[in-house]
């Protein structure tokens, strides 16, 4: 299964660097709501409102009998409901309190659902700096660390990644699905199993990207990116450690640069 606000990875095509039919991707405006349980529905209701500032830090929810009122739903739902949001950080629940909302800093903002809650009411530029600055201090050591493990067939699927990369005449949203996946797949060959728990930041990252722009707006750029991202798997294949991690800050700093020239051009 998925985790929600993950992309899910393409199935393997046998024709040679064809783009497979891949899943939309889960973050809104970009992609229709997948159905979720009674549960998941209260949770995220009751998440967006938390992190849209409906219910400020301190404030109270509103009490049981009103939210079943609302949400008609059982109250062991309700309730386990709002574990789910107590163990995300978001609120906690308090003996004849009430549940209260806690502060921001309280919030585990590595969880997928809620990073896809803050992406569903846009990202400001304060909040995506945040997460490239996390990127830029990660990622380049994920890829040091996979020029010593990386596997012969690990390296083989990040050429994949990038041949799909340059297909052209693609959309923005498969280029993007390429993209993620060459990102988790040098996490995956870095042989760090905490490298790879930064997904839905990497996720969030391009999805905010490509919300304004996209590499396969011009074939020249789309070249460019493509080779960048090659450039990485070429140290990765030769152990070059250090070259790995310099070609990966490259390509988060010239993404990050994108975002910046294309936001000064629009009105």
């Amino acid at each position: 299964m998925t985790a929600p606000g993950r992309l899910r990875r393409p199935p393997p095509t046998p024709e040679k660097h064809a783009l497979p039919k891949v899943h939309p991707l889960h973050f809104s405006p970009l992609a229709p709501r997948r159905t979720l349980s009674s549960h998941g529905q209260v949770v995220r209701a009751l998440g967006s409102e938390i992190i849209s500032g409906r219910y400020p830090p301190g404030a109270n929810l509103p009490s049981e009998p009103e939210l079943l009122t609302r949400f008609q739903i059982s109250r062991p739902i309700l309730r386990e409901a709002l574990k789910t949001l107590a163990a995300k950080g978001l609120v906690v629940q308090k003996t004849r309190v009430g549940t209260r909302v806690l502060d921001p800093v309280n919030w585990n903002l590595f969880d997928a659902e809620v990073l896809s809650w803050k992406a569903d009411l846009g990202i400001d530029e304060p909040f995506r700096q945040s997460l490239v600055e996390i990127r830029r201090a990660v990622e380049p050591s994920a890829a040091a660390l996979a020029a010593q493990r990386a596997t012969p067939s690990e390296i083989e699927e990040l050429r994949e990644c990038v041949a799909q990369m340059r297909v052209p005449g693609q959309t923005a949203e498969r280029f993007a699905v390429a993209d993620l996946e060459f990102h988790l797949a040098v996490a995956a060959a870095s042989g760090n199993v905490l490298m790879r728990s930064l997904a839905a930041v990497i996720e969030t990252v391009l999805v905010a990207s490509f919300s304004r722009t996209s590499p396969v707006d011009s074939a020249e750029l789309q070249a460019q990116v493509a080779d960048a991202h090659g450039a990485i798997v070429d140290a990765i294949a030769r152990k070059d450690g250090p070259g790995a991690a310099t070609a990966m800050l490259a390509v988060i700093s010239a993404g990050d640069e994108r975002y910046g020239t294309e936001g000064e051009r629009r009105p």
